[in-house]
């Protein structure tokens, strides 16, 4: 918040809220449910969502319009979630977007292979909101 005042000889300063620039999501993933649950845990935190099904429906968004944060699945149709990450890092303001990883894959080598495609951060499934929020605050995008 600022102050300001309401013309130029009050003697009464008011308080005049301003507002943090929304956040954008893409939250992408085949599974509804996962989508819908990860909404609930990223709106709240002041991020405006859109979601994907799979890594090309997300690529395309992303060309229209780059998000701020991405929530990716690994296992997709059509896309997956690395083919999605390797595309993405390659496009104009692709670097841009902090990206985690939220998928079934637990592996040492499924962590490397998602940080050297330029994932920023990973967590397995099933997640709490917990775990998510404490990885995005690793990024700084909470």
């Amino acid at each position: 918040m600022r102050y300001g005042r309401r013309g130029p000889d009050a003697a009464v300063p008011h308080l005049v809220a301003e507002r943090a620039p929304a956040r954008n999501c893409l939250i992408v993933d085949d599974s509804r449910m996962i989508r819908k649950v990860t909404r609930k845990i990223v709106e709240p935190r002041g991020y405006l969502t859109d979601e994907a099904e799979n890594g090309e429906e997300a690529l395309a968004k992303c060309k229209i319009a780059m998000p701020d944060l991405i929530i990716l699945d690994w296992d997709m149709p059509v896309m997956t979630g690395i083919e999605f990450l390797t595309e993405l890092r390659q496009l104009n303001g692709g670097q841009q977007p902090k990206v985690v990883f939220c998928t079934t894959h637990s592996q040492a080598v499924d962590v490397h292979q998602a940080v050297q495609a330029g994932a920023n951060e990973f967590v397995t499934k099933p997640f709490c909101e917990e775990s998510l929020v404490a990885k995005l605050g690793n990024i700084g995008a909470v």
